[in-house]
């Protein structure tokens, strides 16, 4: 491991210990009443404590960010190819693709649980909703920016649409795509804690609810750590994923 990347691994984790030595010596000074901000001692204590619980409930909350980010890759795919084969179309659902990204969350959310009640249903809709955009605008944005003469080049050679999406479109959309998801992954797990403060019986989300209700703020502070790593685990998935599906940007980069 040269220098360059010996930085780079772990001068985030030495600022996170900093940050965490300040955050310790803050509280322990008695500058912030333990109610209100709980040292890191005292949230390590109670992530340990309640950790076979936070694992039942994160069961739960994966299994909807999951499935959300999963339909919201499958359908913002399939979109930005019909976009991009009928001008049309993208036309008159432009619109509707910005429009859907300017409600917010937290006012969906009711009309979702009104309309299909306080199960998995709502949380995995509102996910997906959340997830979406991202990954649609960059598809579509990275169909209308494939190069007009390589396609032009394909037609010539007898290319049909199924060959020059598989052949152009597709890989050179990977990019954009990759950095849609990222965006996306990051965002599933917020939307379901988000989507469980509204109800359920099981979840990130419902088990904040109940530890703040009791002002067991240390708890609450476990979870929402636990909460972070987890959206962090996800973006390093979908980085990961980028690593393996090109293998051309990785030969370039050696």
């Amino acid at each position: 491991m040269n220098q360059k990347t010996a930085a780079k691994f772990f001068l985030p984790f030495a600022a996170a210990a900093v940050i965490v030595g300040i955050w310790q010596i803050v509280c322990d000074a008695g500058a912030v009443p333990r109610f209100m901000l709980p040292s890191p001692a005292a949230v390590c204590s109670a992530f340990i404590s309640e950790f076979p619980l936070l694992m039942r409930h994160l069961r739960v909350t994966l299994f909807e960010a999951a499935c959300g980010l999963a339909l919201s890759v499958a359908f913002a795919l399939i979109l930005a190819l019909v976009m991009d084969m009928n001008r049309y179309i993208k036309a008159a659902l432009e619109p509707v693709l910005l429009f859907t990204q300017t409600l917010p969350s937290i006012v969906i959310a009711p009309l979702l649980v009104l309309w299909f009640g306080y199960e998995t249903m709502p949380k995995i809709v509102l996910i997906f909703i959340t997830c979406f955009f991202p990954l649609a605008v960059s598809l579509v944005n990275a169909f209308a920016q494939t190069d007009k003469d390589a396609v032009n080049l394909l037609k010539s050679m007898g290319a049909k649409k199924v060959h020059i999406y598989c052949c152009l479109k597709l890989p050179q959309s990977m990019p954009a795509f990759f950095a849609g998801l990222r965006i996306s992954a990051s965002y599933a797990m917020i939307g379901a804690v988000i989507a469980e403060w509204l109800g359920g019986s099981a979840g990130l989300g419902v088990y904040m609810i109940r530890v703040r209700k009791s002002y067991s703020f240390d708890k609450m502070f476990a979870c929402l750590v636990l909460t972070m790593l987890l959206s962090m685990a996800l973006l390093y998935a979908a980085i990961f994923l980028e690593w393996y599906a090109m293998p051309w940007k990785r030969h370039a980069n050696r």
